[in-house]
């Protein structure tokens, strides 16, 4: 059979993350979700066995989202970041972005790690082997050091190679345990781990966090098309979700040999890179990060690369994406770096 042209069924934005009602059978093509406004009324639902257990389940706003809105009161600035494609380096980015921030003694970072299926952040920063410590109703935030936390599922498997195999509803029950119920205190920043894709992770933090306000995304990519040609569905998700886009950063962006610091191009950005890509899209280019092999040491053994290799090409250029992010989200260099750090920044060609 030939491929269907018609137009897709377009997914609800908005719609509350409720739990998903039990239904007596498959969702079928284009069904606009259960948890959706439009759930049981749609020109899809005509026929659908789960027609009148979707018209009925509750709908309208999430309770728990102002519940949500007062628990993160006290977090200056949110974070997400994303990619639609896989293996671009997006945790890898997260972890340093974290580091850098909390490079600033009085700064405090927090990292919320969505890939609930990858959790991959505890490793990367030294705490794989630790666990939540639950008191009362209040969930604590691992710590990796005074002015930085985590808080990832990772903490919360019996063996650390255990899979977490969950559809929709129970990733999102989590997420929302993330944002309800972890006592993150005051922080200047929260960081949002995210997993590939433009799915139910990514629809669930939008929803809960709209309302708390979000200052935007941070997009990750590699050079080669690709990976650019996920990425351009993440901007476009994030046009349709109301997403600022604080910019693309271009990870992986060529070769830096530890020895004798001779670049070299592993990915090729055929057709131009991220570079070309966000200026065709209208956003901002945040800089080109070089591919070094002891960023990938330094995540396996839970180190900081900022601390470890602060004279290496890639930490001076990652400096630059931080006073970058900075800027986007209305800060000024020494708000989100020490002043040593910024006095040996290279100069910032990443507008041209």
């Amino acid at each position: 059979m030939a491929p269907t042209l018609e137009e897709p069924m377009p997914v609800d934005m908005n719609a509350p993350l409720r739990a998903a009602p039990k239904l007596v059978a498959p969702e079928p093509e284009h069904c606009p979700g259960p948890e959706s406004n439009k759930a049981g009324q749609s020109d899809a639902c005509a026929g659908c066995p789960n027609q009148s257990i979707c018209a009925s389940a509750p709908k309208g706003p999430d309770p728990d989202i102002p519940l949500i809105t007062a628990r993160l009161a006290n977090i200056r600035h949110k974070i997400l970041v994303l990619s639609g494609k896989g293996g671009v380096g997006k945790s890898t980015f997260t972890t340093m972005l974290a580091h850098a921030f909390a490079t600033k003694p009085e700064s405090q970072v927090g990292i919320m790690d969505t890939d609930i299926c990858g959790p991959s952040i505890p490793k990367m920063m030294g705490v794989e082997a630790e666990q939540v410590h639950i008191s009362g109703s209040e969930w604590s935030p691992v710590s990796v050091a005074d002015n930085l936390s985590v808080m990832s599922v990772q903490f919360m498997l019996p063996n650390r190679d255990d899979a977490v195999i969950w559809r929709g509803p129970k990733k999102n029950g989590l997420i929302k345990q993330f944002l309800k119920d972890v006592e993150w205190g005051e922080l200047d920043f929260l960081l949002v781990d995210t997993p590939p894709g433009t799915s139910d992770e990514h629809l669930s933090v939008n929803s809960l966090l709209k309302e708390s306000g979000v200052d935007g995304a941070v997009l990750v990519t590699t050079p080669q098309e690709v990976a650019l040609l996920d990425v351009r569905k993440e901007i476009d998700f994030c046009a349709k979700a109301g997403i600022r886009i604080l910019g693309v950063v271009e990870n992986m962006s060529g070769f830096v040999c530890p020895k004798c610091a001779h670049r070299s191009q592993i990915f090729r950005p055929s057709t131009g890179g991220a570079r070309r890509m966000a200026k065709e899209a209208g956003i901002p280019f945040l800089g080109a990060v070089p591919l070094d092999p002891r960023i990938g040491m330094a995540c396996d053994y839970g180190e900081s690369f900022f601390d470890a290799y602060p004279d290496s090409p890639a930490c001076l250029a990652l400096r630059n994406v931080v006073k970058r992010v900075g800027e986007e989200i209305g800060l000024t260099p020494d708000e989100v770096l020490p002043e040593h750090l910024e006095d040996d920044m290279e100069v910032d060609d990443t507008r041209s």
